[in-house]
């Protein structure tokens, strides 16, 4: 018993012939592309090329989608719409602290005989500040630390004398908090003053109690002049004020005294 196989014709196209097939075959395959190689050098290679790449600046600048950024240029602050360092104003002034104006409160306070109202029409705190602390300073130097009981001093002051004004002047009394205690602030230059000479006198002792009342007295007379000036209806109640007035100042001379 035999296996038989049954193979199937081969059909060989263009007339039969097997390496026409072939060829055809081999035509519609893919040749295999050769690896990458370099560019060989020419005889004589310029020196100034690169190879494998070379770019020209220019043109890469030139074809850039980004513009190379535009600077101003230099001159003066003002000119560019800001101020420059000349034109703004002085540290004390954009704080409010006017220099010229506390210079000549003081030197209206200075003389009891001419005080000036109208120096004081425009209160301010800055110098009433200036003279609480060297107050304060010349009290240090006679070994007494009385910082916190002068403001504090002095704000129940201006309280008592706002309210004692305003109750002796009904709903005509224009006298302000705040001008209150500008005023009692300025005329504690007396007190400064005393505070400054007791430091060559003995405490306690017969002279220094007679210096103290003098510039008691002096503080009181300038307050109570501003405060008839200043506020209105005031002159009919002078007395009443200058003994309010008497009594803080007083209280004052006697952290100096004792």
């Amino acid at each position: 018993m035999s296996n038989g196989f049954n193979v199937p014709p081969v059909i060989f196209p263009s007339g039969g012939n097997p390496s026409t097939a072939a060829a055809a075959t081999t035509q519609h395959r893919r040749l295999p592309t050769a690896p990458f190689q370099p560019p060989r050098s020419s005889p004589n290679p310029n020196p100034n090329s690169i190879p494998f790449m070379s770019f020209d600046i220019g043109s890469a600048a030139a074809s850039s989608s980004f513009s190379a950024p535009q600077f101003a240029a230099p001159g003066p602050i003002g000119i560019g719409g800001g101020l420059g360092f000349d034109d703004e104003p002085p540290l004390l002034e954009e704080l409010g602290i006017n220099t010229r104006q506390i210079w000549t409160k003081t030197i209206s306070i200075l003389n009891p005989l001419k005080v000036n109202p109208d120096l004081h029409e425009d209160a301010d705190l800055s110098g009433p500040f200036l003279f609480l602390m060297a107050f304060g300073l010349f009290q240090l130097l006679a070994g007494k630390l009385h910082f916190g009981i002068i403001l504090g001093w002095v704000t129940m002051a201006a309280l008592f004398l706002y309210v004692v004004f305003n109750m002796l002047a009904g709903r005509n009394g224009n006298l302000d908090l705040y001008r209150c205690v500008s005023l009692i602030g300025y005329c504690m230059l007396p007190m400064v003053v005393l505070s400054a000479v007791a430091l060559f006198l003995p405490q306690g002792g017969v002279p220094i109690i007679a210096v103290a009342g003098v510039f008691v007295i002096w503080s009181t007379r300038v307050c109570t002049r501003l405060l008839v000036e200043l506020a209105s209806c005031g002159d009919e109640h002078r007395g009443l004020i200058a003994y309010a007035c008497f009594l803080i100042y007083t209280l004052f001379s006697l952290l100096v005294v004792f």
